[in-house]
This record gives structure tokens, C-alpha cells and sequence, in this order.
């Protein structure tokens, strides 16, 4: 077995070109499957582990799904907005019914200036005093927009850690007027740092009164988020129902008429990526499976070369005593070591191309253990199904013939 092996590795150190042409075809197949893997593994980690999109106990009731599986996209652009009004009334028929309940309109991509120095690409929220339960933030120092801030319409503002640090590198915000739009606003409070998620700063938040807000920037074409927070884990399945009924009522939906809105949860996050994920997985293992089929097409078509290009050595072993099995071993050997190392170069730039979102993104890197073994297993697979044929051929000459073959 030795004597094979090494006779096999010498056969494809002596045409290097051609044995890593070959390979290459087998790496760009598994590169697209562990590539694709990998970024995907990355993401839904990423999600699992530490998604904080809601905080506890809560679920969100929006006009569009956070992630559109279908193809209805025209009918949920003819959904309705949902009113400051329409809020307003879902809180009042809540009352007593959910810990807390909270809203949130909010444009990016907004600019902050104090005095001369300017900090672009903000986030700015309209919200009430519910915001910082309902997205899991904490308030560092200062307080938080109130009840009366929303009634009254106040032009104060809680901001993030970012605008802190950066438009106020040495004093406290606290009670400083900043200008977004070039109108002020008073800091009243600061959150904690919360870091960023998928590639974006959580902390360059600028919360304010929706009221204010709807003043400012105006209410066409806006809709309201609201975040609903049942008093515990036991009561959530009850408030969502009854959250459900509520928000009908505060739409004017009649019997008989579906939903025209959407509610989703960290859970229902989760599935939805999952079924994202799903597809694009199918996706990516059906362009690798035509692309390793192709692979050990070339393999197997070199190996016919090879065979051709080495009759009178194969002859000259089998007239010394090698048996069919030998011949066999040997170029089947041949096929694997060629589609193993293909398949070991794929895994090392499919790991390392998927991480690479995983940097983009500042997310935890992973290896995909589990698709990396499935590889090489294919691998393996392909090198003896498509080198079977020509070793069988290579085995089937006979000596005689083999030694006077030019």
C-alpha cells in the first residue's frame, strides 16, 4: 500500500499543471458550497446568540414584516400606515393589559452639530418613555423622556454614547443644545454603550418625543412601530392575543377582514432567517453539486490521459506480478488525492471567504465543522466515482499488449 501511494503522489508531482487545473475545478466547487455555509452559520449565530432587536417578553407590531418571504410586496406597499392615532387608541385598549408599550418612528442617516463640530450618519427615533425597555438599552446617566415630554411635545433628546463621545469629548452633554435639521434640542439624558450588530453602530441613536418628532420631520409616508411587553413570560400568549384584537379595533378592521398589519418577535425573527437561510442553503448546494460534477468529469477525462500516457508502465507492472486490485488501487488513489486536495483548498477559502463577513459585520467567526467533514466526504466520493472507470481500464489491459503499446 505504501509502494502505491508513493507511486501515485510521484504520478501527479510529475504533471503539476495538469493535476492542479484539475483540483481547482474541485475547489471552486466546494468553495461555493462552505463559502456560502459559512457566511450563513456566521449570521445565524450572530442572531441566536445575541439577537436584541426586542427585549424581553415582547413582541412588535408593525405595517411591514422584517423579512418578506413572499412575493405579496405590492399589496403590503397598499397597507395602511399606522397612525400616532391609531397607537394612541391600541395603548388605551390595552391599559392595564401589558407592562409596557412603546413606539418608534425613525429616520438614518440624519446629522447632530454642536457649536462647529458635526457628527453625520445618525439614527433618529421618535418614541415615548417605553423605548429603552423595549430595545434592551440602559440609560447611563440622566433621565429619560417622559410621558409629559410626549403630551407637551418638548424638543429634548436622550442620546447615544457615540454623539457623547464624539461631540462632547470633554464635558457632560447633559443639558448642552444640539441642532439636528438645524433645530435644537436639549440633551436630558445618555444611554449606555450597547456596541454595534451586523456591521452598525447601536450607540449613534437620537431619541425624542414622537410628538416632537412628527413637529420636526413630519408624518406623510410614516408609519408607527409599537413594541408590546407582557408582564411576564406566563402572560405573553394572553397579550398577544389580546393585542391582536386591540389593534383591529384601533384599525377599523371589520369581521370577516385580515390583518393589515404584522407582529413578530425575537422568535419569529429567528424562524424567518432560518426559512431565508433554508433557501439560499438549497441554492448554494445545487450550484456546488453541478459545479463538483463537472470537477470529477475533469478527473475522471485525466485520468483517461494518464492512463493512456502510462500503458507501458502499467504493463511492465503487471508482467512483474501486480494484480488487478493493485492497478485499481493505484489510480483510484490518484483520483482521491487529486479531488482531497481540491476539496481541502475549497474548505480553507470557503471558511475563510465566509469569515470575511464575519469581520465586515464584527460578528464572532465560526467554522462549519459539520459542512467542512461533509466535503471532504464528497470529496472522497467523487474521486473514487469518477476515477473508478479508468482504473478499471488501466487494470483491464493486458501485459503483453501494455509493453508493445508506443
Amino acid at each position: 500500500m505504501s509502494e502505491t501511494l508513493r507511486i501515485s503522489v510521484e504520478a501527479l508531482r510529475t504533471n503539476k499543471l495538469r493535476s492542479s487545473l484539475t483540483m481547482l475545478g474541485v475547489t471552486i466547487g466546494v468553495f461555493s458550497v462552505i463559502g456560502v455555509m459559512t457566511a450563513l452559520s456566521v449570521i445565524q449565530s450572530s442572531i441566536e446568540s445575541g439577537l436584541s432587536f426586542l427585549g424581553s417578553n415582547i413582541f412588535q407590531i408593525a405595517k411591514y414584516p422584517t423579512i418578506s418571504t413572499n412575493d405579496s410586496d405590492d399589496e403590503l406597499a397598499n397597507r395602511r400606515d399606522i397612525t400616532l392615532e391609531q397607537a394612541r387608541e391600541f395603548s388605551r385598549l390595552m391599559e392595564g393589559q401589558a407592562g409596557a408599550i412603546a413606539y418608534k418612528v425613525f429616520d438614518r442617516g440624519k446629522a447632530a452639530a454642536y457649536g462647529t463640530v458635526k457628527l453625520q450618519g445618525l439614527t433618529v427615533v421618535g418614541t415615548n418613555e417605553s423605548f429603552l425597555v423595549a430595545n434592551s438599552y440602559n440609560l447611563a446617566y440622566g433621565r429619560n423622556i417622559s410621558a409629559e415630554d410626549v403630551d407637551l411635545g418638548r424638543n429634548v433628546t436622550v442620546v447615544g454614547t457615540e454623539i457623547e463621545k464624539k461631540l462632547f469629548p470633554s464635558q457632560s452633554p447633559l443639558g448642552a443644545t444640539i441642532k439636528i435639521n438645524e433645530r435644537p434640542y436639549q440633551i436630558i439624558g445618555v444611554m449606555e454603550e450597547k456596541g454595534s450588530s451586523f456591521g452598525q453602530s447601536q450607540d449613534r441613536l437620537v431619541l425624542m418625543p414622537i410628538t416632537k418628532y412628527f413637529a420636526d420631520f413630519g408624518r406623510a409616508w410614516r408609519t408607527v412601530n409599537i413594541a408590546v411587553q407582557s408582564t411576564s413570560q406566563a402572560t405573553y400568549n394572553q397579550t398577544l392575543d389580546k393585542a391582536v384584537g386591540a389593534m383591529r379595533l384601533a384599525r377599523g378592521l371589520k369581521l370577516g377582514q385580515e390583518n393589515d398589519f404584522e407582529i413578530y418577535s425575537n422568535d419569529t425573527l429567528v424562524s424567518a432567517f432560518g426559512q431565508v437561510a433554508g433557501t439560499i442553503r438549497i441554492g448554494a448546494f445545487v450550484v456546488s453539486v453541478i459545479a463538483l460534477i463537472a470537477a470529477g468529469i475533469g478527473i475522471m477525462n485525466i485520468m483517461l490521459v494518464s492512463v493512456t500516457e502510462r500503458t507501458r508502465e502499467i504493463g511492465l507492472r503487471k508482467a512483474m506480478g501486480a494484480k488487478k486490485q493493485d492497478i485499481v488501487r493505484q489510480f483510484l488513489i490518484e483520483a482521491v488525492i487529486l479531488s482531497e486536495l481540491g476539496g481541502l483548498a475549497g474548505i480553507l477559502l470557503g471558511v475563510v471567504g465566509g469569515n470575511g463577513v464575519a469581520l465586515w459585520l464584527d460578528i464572532a467567526m465560526v467554522f462549519p465543522w459539520g459542512w467542512a467533514l461533509t466535503g471532504l466526504l464528497v470529496c472522497s466520493a467523487i474521486g473514487t466515482g469518477f476515477g473508478w472507470y479508468p482504473a478499471f481500464k488501466a487494470a483491464g489491459l493486458h501485459p503483453i499488449d501494455a509493453l508493445r503499446y508506443e
